[in-house]
């Protein structure tokens, strides 16, 4: 995770260069009033306010430079207005003239992620520090930032680095850092307590064997949550293998249990008063001779047994296990991030999560949470007559459809059947990932409903 403990300052007059916001309706006006050198800097260079637009523009001096910036609404700043200006600009600080940052404080932040870890040659940059007078946010929005990052840092993380033993430790870093406790079940141990994780990831090679996660912290008078979180590290399809092109970006199979693990470090460096439990099963998908096949039943952690109908289904399994232990703790409210359908992503595509939750006013909060601070969500219903889709002729439940239809509603409301009905309960089928870069989001991995789920959490309980 970059360091970005600094990019972020509080205003107390230092210096500083100026960003100058215009948006398109201005823009005439602003110009109009401009110097002459000015002036002539702007129109040679282009700019014309588009968004994400910026031009150098002249001071008196030649060092006394400033920077113009192209913003859709010069009054109501996005999260997102000055990112690519925080990717581009040359190291040193800056101010917006006029006004707080406000939400783009966020965005300058983000704008200077870079994964690089594997190259050779780095592009070196110094940092871009923005001062804010709003000092009293700066904590927070480091805070998000640095969850974010560790999102994508995760889901980046090439199969091979980053198996059940890393996710494993990453888990216990942020554990030691926040004053939590862990406990782990893995291996053959799982066989008995949590059968269908074991049955997913028995056929990885040792070293990769599978394993259940916990993480406990807070006062245990405090309301109880649990967040659970899809850990796939890499998903082969199993014996229902995945073509090579299905395969290619199943490294971020666990982004679920990334973005599980960022929201809990925020709940908890933030002294959200509530008593947090975060389970992630972690396993690889792999192919071997005791891999789990189209047919098997397996009997679940619930006692409910399951029809295989396809192995590369198994996202769903290895969460029914852990929510069912999640259930056992009688949290108050359970929220659960995985990368479970592609039909998710065909229905939506790849920036909104489908949201699923079963009770109306958990929905409503984490939709307006997701307007208010630009991170969408999408409600999709937990629709019971499709239910019979799932149906088995042999066991309780089969874990697929024979139909292409719904497919991401079948897979909730299996996870449905391992929540009780009096527990509030939300699901989140995201795609953890940027299939092209856009300002403040480079192609790769990203946390998407992370931001909407924190500020839900924030309004509930803080």
């Amino acid at each position: 995770m970059n360091d970005i403990s600094q990019l972020l300052q509080a205003d107390k007059g230092q210096a500083a260069r100026s960003l100058i916001l215009v948006d398109k309706k201005g823009f005439a006006a602003w110009l109009s009033t401009q110097p002459e050198r000015v002036r002539q800097a702007v129109l040679a260079g282009g700019f014309k306010a588009d968004g994400y637009q910026f031009a150098i523009v002249p001071g008196e001096k030649a060092e006394d430079w400033a920077a113009v910036l192209g913003v859709a609404d010069v009054d109501l700043p996005s999260v997102w207005c000055l990112s690519k200006a925080a990717d581009l600009l040359p190291e040193g600080s800056y101010r917006v003239e006029g006004r707080s940052p406000g939400p783009a404080a966020l965005g300058w932040i983000l704008g200077q992620y870079r994964f690089d870890r594997y190259k050779k040659d780095k592009v070196p940059t110094g940092p871009r520090i923005l001062l804010t007078d709003d000092p009293a946010r700066i904590a927070e929005i480091t805070l998000i930032a640095e969850a974010t990052l560790l999102a994508r840092d995760l889901v980046n993380l090439p199969a091979a680095d980053l198996g059940p033993a890393e996710l494993q430790k990453a888990v216990e870093d942020v554990a030691a850092e926040c004053g939590a406790t862990v406990a782990v079940a893995k291996g053959d141990e799982l066989a008995e307590g949590y059968p269908m994780i074991h049955a997913v990831g028995k056929a990885a090679s040792t070293d990769r064997a599978p394993r259940l996660i916990e993480l406990e912290w807070g006062d245990p008078a405090n309301p109880r949550i649990a967040i659970v979180g899809k850990g796939v590290c890499f998903d082969s399809g199993g014996l229902d293998i995945k073509p090579s092109s299905g395969m290619r970006l199943m490294k971020k199979d666990m982004g679920g249990a990334a973005h599980a693990l960022a929201l809990a470090r925020i709940i908890m460096k933030s002294r959200l008063p509530v008593r947090l439990h975060l389970l992630i099963p972690a396993v690889e998908n792999a192919i071997s001779g005791n891999a789990f096949r189209p047919g098997d039943i397996l009997r679940s952690r619930k006692g409910l047994t399951v029809e295989i109908g396809n192995t590369d289904a198994e996202g769903r399994l290895i969460l029914g296990d852990a929510l069912t232990k999640a259930a056992e703790g009688e949290p108050e409210l359970i929220l659960d991030f995985a990368t479970l359908t592609g039909a998710a992503r065909v229905a939506l595509g790849p920036d909104l999560p489908a949201l699923f939750a079963n009770r109306d006013d958990l929905a409503d909060d984490l939709l307006k949470s997701g307007d208010q601070i630009s991170d969408p969500l999408w409600r999709m219903p937990l629709w019971k007559h499709y239910a019979e889709m799932l149906s088995s002729d042999i066991a309780d439940i089969g874990n697929a459809s024979d139909s292409p239809m719904a497919g991401c509603v079948t897979a909730a409301l299996f996870l449905q059947k391992f929540v009780p009905d009096g527990t509030a309960w939300a699901h989140f089928d995201t795609f953890a990932w940027r299939p092209a870069a856009k300002p403040g989001r480079p192609k790769g991995g990203d946390a998407m409903g992370l931001r909407a789920a924190w500020a839900m959490l924030k309004s509930r309980y803080c």
